[in-house]
């Protein structure tokens, strides 16, 4: 009867020092995948922005969180500007319930390297009579009259340079409020 009990007890022991290992071996070993997504364009240098956020100069690196369709816009002098919505679609090891695994229990750090690459168009310059043409003919457009929306709400027209303004509609006087909006009551001199 002596026996079954130490036997029980270092049955007890050896099975808190493996929950003891195990915690401390998922504590040191943690995984971590680190995604890092690279900018280049042809010709490098140009302004890089990833969702909206500078990043820098091509090439250039960020480190991202979250894989999905990001907005990449690169600007550069003399180029027409490109705004391209770059896919970054999660490798295996990414979709969920492996995700849980490989962030927090890989036996080693992961590196999911992205690169885009693209090739910046020389600016388009146009003649200076055809910006004048084009410019003439929207002034032209404009002038034609007021624009009805297909919904028929009416649209307020701006008056025509010269033309008097008219007064605003009269008001009850007991509806008229007794400061002016904004807070601001005129004092006394």
């Amino acid at each position: 009867m002596y026996s079954k009990s130490r036997e029980s007890d270092s049955i007890a022991t050896i099975g808190r020092i493996t929950l003891a290992l195990m915690l401390l071996v998922s504590i040191a070993a943690t995984g971590c995948v680190r995604r890092r997504l690279t900018v280049r364009s042809n010709p490098p240098g140009a302004l890089v922005y990833v969702d909206n956020q500078r990043i820098g100069t091509t090439p250039c690196s960020v480190d991202f969180t979250y894989y999905g369709t990001r907005e990449i816009r690169l600007v550069k002098s003399g180029y027409e500007t490109l705004t391209v919505n770059q896919p970054i679609p999660a490798p295996w090891y990414q979709i969920p319930p492996l995700d849980f695994v490989s962030d927090n229990f890989a036996l080693h750090k992961i590196r999911d390297n992205r690169t885009v690459s693209f090739n910046l168009q020389p600016q388009m310059m146009m003649p200076v009579e055809e910006v004048i043409r084009r410019g003439e003919e929207l002034r032209g457009r404009t002038r034609s009259g007021p624009v009805v929306p297909a919904s028929g709400a009416v649209v307020p027209t701006l008056p025509q340079p010269g033309a008097p303004t008219p007064a605003p509609p009269l008001q009850d006087p007991n509806e008229l409020p007794l400061a002016p909006p904004g807070g601001f009551v005129p004092q006394g001199p």
